[in-house]
């Protein structure tokens, strides 16, 4: 079973493919050769996802899923949310957005965060949504070199690593991502087997 992944985030792709079973093969945009830019413009993760698959779907009539994925600053009101990619600017920087996420809490005692995916499956046309949460706080200094987006700065709750220190395996199994994605897996498998 081929499933698209409406993304062109070859970091999320390759987080992703670790998580599928043998009998789903991951295709992206890119390997499409779909190269447009989908707007994210709604005001939730839910209806962010949502515009990318039916984009995808209208457009090129293909089933698929995305994601949109932020985190949420207790101490900042939900900063950065929905807008985590484009935080600092429309240029996805993720060092301009760690930095300025870490200016707008200096001082700030309270630093806990949550990280939330929500993805949306377009299957013919019907969409359903899948959503997954991790609890932690943000540190003061980026630390490690794994991971993408606010890895460095996000450390989960009961571990002293960040995202981005944590092999891909935990990260996958304690994460937001991780957590969307395999209830997404179970329903793939539950609607595989009943087709």
């Amino acid at each position: 079973m081929k499933l698209v992944f409406a993304t062109h985030n070859q970091n999320k792709v390759r987080e992703v493919q670790q998580l599928l079973p043998s009998g789903i093969e991951l295709v992206s945009l890119n390997d499409l050769g779909i190269t447009e830019a989908i707007p994210e413009t709604a005001k939730t993760l839910e209806g962010n996802a949502k515009l990318k698959t039916d984009y995808i779907y209208n457009k090129y009539n293909i089933s698929c899923f995305a994601d949109d994925t932020g985190l949420f600053v207790h101490a900042l009101n939900g900063e950065p949310g929905v807008y985590s990619a484009r935080y600092a600017g429309e240029e996805n920087d993720a060092n301009a957005n760690m930095d300025k996420l870490l200016r707008n809490l200096k001082g700030k005692v309270n630093r806990s965060a949550c990280f939330t995916t929500v993805i949306a499956l377009n299957l013919d046309g019907k969409t359903l949504f899948f959503e997954g949460s991790v609890e932690g706080e943000i540190i003061d200094t980026k630390q490690g070199s794994q991971g993408f987006g606010y890895d460095p700065i996000f450390r989960p709750n009961g571990y002293k690593e960040t995202f981005a220190e944590l092999p891909l395996e935990i990260k996958n199994e304690i994460g937001h991502r991780g957590k969307a994605f395999s209830k997404l897996i179970t329903h793939l498998n539950t609607h595989h087997a009943t087709n």
